[in-house]
């Protein structure tokens, strides 16, 4: 009988990060992928554009799971994932990242399946960030973690995990742009014609890139407005698609008299994955709060302003090619001195540390070797490196 895996996703840079690892795994002619999708994104151009360009099958399993609040999203996905597991019965259950759809890892646990997390170990240190709450929960309850560096893995061995629980593979995302990009970088480039750029009122190398989506910089009033300085004294147009929860806040904010919307940027739809690549790579630079996108721009040699108090990718700072603007710090971060940076950068190549291009394979490998010889149960406190003494068990102290 073929071993089950549940691999359960539900934004769309999950399916970025994974695409290449479910293609592997299914290759494994002893191995059933189950793919499901919490709908955390729901509409086509966060989800369906996603699964038809980087060539993933559709979800076996789409659990509808929206709401206004974490906690709906969060608690409807605990409560469909459960039977349906119950169902299906995998012998082991993977998520990915560390957004709303990894607190079904409570659903996991409750019914005793071996739990893998891809993308673990890692730490912005923002505890404002629900990331981080959701990626402390879900690496607590894993039986396997695989991370991108030894020195998260170093991080997750200091808050108490079992350094044998946890795999150090690189990072996919160097993977997903070699195959993605890379290899179809001729025909990508067809389609960067000057008709592209004069629809999106754009011209090629004149405009800067942006994306905002975290809670942190959208939903403070103090950072998004820091944010929207940061664009007025961009010297060109800031071309920002916009995810549907911002351009909520932003209207709202508009209506209140609160944002007076900047005459330079130019806002859109979210849009998919060849687009984005091509504005990516035609931008002067790029202004993100994204995790995934810093990495793109860091391996695409892109200069990138990270707009993040604190970030759980230090590796984009060590390269070279990201300036760091803290929208609750503007007097510190001075958008001049933000820009002087940027163009200090601009046309600078740089090595970047990020992974080999191999760890798509590595860790679907991994999994497929612990699938077959049962292998997927983790130890997870039983002989762990921190020692408990004996008096402290007796006078009930939890170490």
């Amino acid at each position: 009988m073929k071993k089950k895996i549940a691999f359960i996703l539900g934004i769309r840079p999950d399916i970025i990060r994974a695409a290449l690892i479910m293609k592997y795994l299914r290759a494994a002619k002893d191995v059933q992928v189950i793919f499901i999708w919490s709908g955390q994104h729901y509409s086509d151009n966060l989800k369906g554009i996603f699964f038809r360009e980087l060539h993933m099958p559709k979800p076996d399993y789409e659990l509808g799971c929206q709401g206004e609040t974490d906690a709906e999203i969060s608690s409807q996905l605990i409560g469909k994932l459960y039977p349906l597991l119950e169902k299906i019965k995998p012998d082991a259950v993977a998520f990915l990242g560390d957004t709303n759809t990894t607190t079904g890892c409570i659903a996991v646990a409750q019914l005793n399946i071996p739990l893998i997390h891809v993308e673990g170990c890692w730490h912005s240190y923002d505890w404002r960030m629900p990331e981080e709450k959701f990626r402390t929960l879900i690496d607590h309850l894993s039986d396997v973690i695989y991370t991108y560096e030894e020195e998260y893995k170093q991080r997750g061995v200091a808050e108490g995990l079992n350094p044998k629980n946890i795999v150090v593979v690189g990072n996919p995302i160097v993977d997903v742009l070699n195959e993605f990009y890379f290899k179809r970088k001729k025909s990508i480039e067809k389609k960067a014609t000057r008709s592209f750029f004069a629809k999106r009122n754009i011209e090629e190398g004149k405009y800067y890139l942006m994306t905002c989506h975290r809670r942190e910089n959208v939903h403070i009033k103090n950072s998004f407005l820091s944010i929207m300085k940061l664009v007025e004294q961009a010297p060109q147009p800031v071309y920002f698609p916009a995810s549907y929860r911002t351009q909520k806040v932003m209207q709202q904010m508009a209506k209140n008299g609160e944002l007076q919307i900047p005459k330079n940027l130019i806002i859109t739809d979210p849009v998919g994955y060849e687009e984005i690549l091509i504005l990516m790579t035609h931008a002067i630079a790029v202004f993100t709060d994204s995790g995934t996108m810093v990495e793109e721009t860091c391996v695409l040699n892109i200069p990138t302003v990270q707009m993040r108090k604190a970030t759980e990718r230090p590796e984009v700072y060590d390269a070279g090619g990201c300036v760091k603007f803290d929208p609750d710090q503007i007097k510190k971060y001075p958008p001049k001195v933000i820009f002087k940076k940027l163009d200090a950068i601009t046309g600078k190549h740089w090595a970047h540390s990020l992974g080999d291009g191999k760890s798509s394979k590595r860790i679907a490998d991994d999994i497929i070797e612990r699938l077959r010889t049962n292998k997927l149960r983790g130890h997870l406190y039983k002989d762990n490196h921190l020692p408990i003494e004996r008096s402290l068990l007796e006078d009930g102290i939890v170490v």
